[in-house]
């Protein structure tokens, strides 16, 4: 939700999971606009009537509401020269995107995805198929060969879509799990992943007439949660929320030494929790405050860091997660709330160990105190502060037994009706038709990705693949070790580096998908609590942003600071840290699951206070300053780390050891401290006595 203008807008969109789409105007931009507006009322009508025919009926409405305009949208990038005429002059991919108009080809594959789409519930005969809803239903496991043909044209009309939106790398694993489910049955049976074979109808079957493929739960949560949550994203950026979360982060930090450093961090969070973006969260908060940065003197790759540690966070934060947190309520079959619930605490200790790191960056690198122009907080709060009354909403809602749809509805509907407190963003008809566009357009590229999941998730059901791959990764870990802590510890090690593997090829919602069916059970096989395994899962796959070589975040905030590109990912994952460890901690004992909320009210305070202190010392670590105290040097660092990663092991005696490691972590840095001011004060004496000397 950048707070921008359409500069930000189009810098977002370039670093965003998704590719830069084309922007219409005229008559083009009106159809554009009617036919999203369609789907966006459908989808709130769905949610207080829903249709009679269930909900994948509704499911393959959205479907072909959403997936024609993916073709319009985003242009194929491929490149055709003319006949004398060079490519880079003629082909429209070369132009900028907003001057772009859909090809003849883009209004063939658009046709075909609508009747392809429609196809199951036309209540007309086609060929030997067709018939409506109720007839295609009865063919599944024997499909007609027009069904048949229809959904292979689906197949392939879903793969470029995501080609288009999301590049080549998410089709190929989609192939790959296609030629996995087809070719699997020549692998030796021996092997632990082999199995009969499926034929190319069989596959088909499961991806257009099954629960589980196109029309699965990943689809269901892009139509049901992920749409709705985008339309209340746009209503609040369009009210003047995004921008008054910033101007109160500066407000309220204003007359600190480390204001600015605060001030993005505090933006961030603000920002995620209606966001649920990451790099549209680092443009806009650096739009914003980079240049407050600049003029404290931080240097361009440490602010893009901490931008693009911020900006992740918003992936994080409740109560608009990324989409995936909806696909984990749908997969364990709990509320939305209890999803809230379990991110609660990580993310606090999240941005507690990015405050730690600003704290600790202002004072070792001495920037400069700036003044920020901004208003009492206090103000601000008492004329905008009807801005939180929407989220408060969401999570009032919530509790009460309302279900997520129904609550974000309604909040925005009050978000739309507090518009008009401020006359420069009320929120008009037209506006609002705006809104609900825009909402929908927000949810094209997820929508393509989430149909595109029912590949994998259909293939993983049929061929088993899911339990197989577990237990190929248990028996790597138990040829290590025999011991079930070391087991488990070295699967979820394993999991981790495959999941950030992973996250840099995929978006983070096809990541969390692949791996909840791939690593999900292997971590559950290993005793681990679905919950815990779920969140385990979900975090990897969301720090793909922050990880280098691609780091999506880091690269918009090195794009809005111009700074190098590899040091502000290094500098990002150094603010980032603690998000790498937090998952596991909650994953290796019990007593973790007090990091999720999980166990009472004594597991949640222990689990919660002893990774605050390894959060904080790990944060002198990477930063090589005590705050307070002064600046430790490499034998305290390398201390301070060990006591970090043993206080994640929530057991009495590793915790027990971890505190003492912290003590003499500090002891080591007083002790340099004293030290160092002795040297200082000898100094001064012999200087004195020379001085002394020079009078005589």
């Amino acid at each position: 939700m950048p707070v921008g203008g359409q500069a930000d807008r189009e810098l977002t969109a370039q670093f965003e999971d998704e590719k830069p789409g084309r922007v219409f105007t005229g008559p083009l931009g009106l159809f554009f606009a009617g036919v999203t507006l369609a789907v966006a009322l459908l989808a709130i009508y769905q949610v207080f009537f829903p249709l009679a025919q269930g909900s994948k009926f509704y499911l393959i409405i959205f479907l072909a509401g959403v997936l024609p305009m993916v073709f319009l949208a985003y242009p194929s990038g491929v490149r055709l020269p003319r006949r004398g005429t060079p490519a880079a002059r003629t082909d429209p991919a070369s132009r900028p995107t907003s001057r772009m108009r859909p090809t003849p080809v883009d209004w063939v594959l658009a046709v075909a995805a609508l009747l392809s789409c429609l196809y199951p519930v036309l209540p007309v005969a086609v060929g030997t198929g067709g018939g409506g809803y109720d007839a295609f239903l009865d063919r599944q496991g024997l499909l007609d060969p027009v069904d048949l043909m229809l959904g292979t044209v689906l197949l392939l009309l879903l793969l470029e879509a995501c080609r288009r939106t999301t590049g080549w790398i998410l089709p190929a694993v989609c192939l790959l799990f296609l030629a996995f489910g087809y070719y699997g049955g020549l692998l030796p049976q021996s092997w632990p992943v082999a199995h009969a074979g499926l034929d190319f109808g069989q596959l088909i079957d499961a991806f257009y007439n099954s629960d589980s493929g196109f029309y699965g739960t990943p689809l269901d949560v892009a139509a049901s949660y992920i749409v709705l949550f985008t339309i209340y994203g746009a209503v609040l950026d369009l009210s003047g929320a995004g921008r008054f979360f910033v101007e109160l982060s500066a407000a309220a930090f204003r007359r600190s030494r480390t204001a600015p450093g605060r001030t993005a961090v505090a933006a961030g969070f603000l920002l995620g929790t209606v966001s649920g973006s990451g790099a549209a969260t680092t443009v806009s908060i650096g739009s914003v405050t980079w240049p407050i940065l600049r003029r404290a003197g931080y240097p361009p790759e440490r602010a893009g860091g901490m931008l693009a540690a911020a900006g992740v966070g918003a992936i994080l934060s409740p109560p608009t997660l990324g989409a995936a947190a909806f696909i984990i309520a749908e997969y364990l079959g709990v509320s939305y709330l209890q999803v809230l619930g379990w991110a609660t605490v990580p993310t606090l200790l999240y941005y507690l160990g990015i405050l730690l790191a600003v704290e600790i960056d202002a004072r070792r690198s001495g920037v400069r105190r700036v003044t920020i122009d901004a208003g009492s907080a206090w103000s601000l709060l008492a004329r905008f502060g009807y801005h939180f009354l929407s989220l408060i909403v969401i999570v009032v809602m919530l509790a009460l037994g309302a279900s997520a749809i129904r609550a974000v509805v309604l909040a925005t509907a009050l978000a739309a009706v507090l518009s008009f407190l401020d006359r420069r963003h009320r929120l008009t008809a037209a506006r609002l038709i705006e809104a609900l566009s825009n909402g929908v357009r927000g949810v094209l590229a997820v929508t393509a990705v989430c149909a595109a999941a029912g590949i994998i998730t259909a293939t993983t059901t049929k061929t088993g693949l899911g339990p197989q791959a577990a237990a190929l990764l248990l028996s790597g870990a138990q040829a290590i070790s025999s011991d079930p802590f070391v087991v488990l510890l070295l699967t979820a090690l394993l999991a981790a580096l495959a999941l950030t593997l992973l996250g840099l090829a995929v978006p983070v919602t096809a990541s969390f998908v692949i791996g909840w069916v791939i690593i999900g059970p292997a971590l559950l096989n290993l005793g681990v609590a679905a919950p815990a395994a779920a969140m385990f899962v979900f975090y990897f796959a969301v720090l793909s942003e922050a990880s280098p070589p691609t780091a999506l975040a880091a690269v918009a905030a090195a794009a809005v600071t111009g700074g190098r590109l590899v040091p502000t990912m290094w500098q990002t994952l150094r603010y980032a840290l603690p998000a790498y460890l937090i998952p596991i901690a909650f994953v290796l004992t019990p007593t973790g699951l007090g990091l999720l909320g999980i166990g009472g009210v004594d597991r949640i305070l222990l689990a919660g206070l002893t990774t605050a202190l390894g959060v904080a010392v790990l944060a002198v670590a990477a930063g090589g300053w005590l705050p307070g105290i002064g600046p430790a040097g490499t034998p305290e660092r390398i201390v301070g780390a060990l006591a970090g990663l043993v206080l994640l092991w929530l057991e009495p005696v590793p915790v027990m050891v971890g505190a003492a490691l912290v003590a003499l972590t500090v002891a080591g840095v007083l002790l340099r401290r004293g030290t160092a001011n002795r040297t200082a004060a000898a100094g001064r004496g012999v200087n004195q006595i020379d001085h002394q000397e020079e009078n005589r």
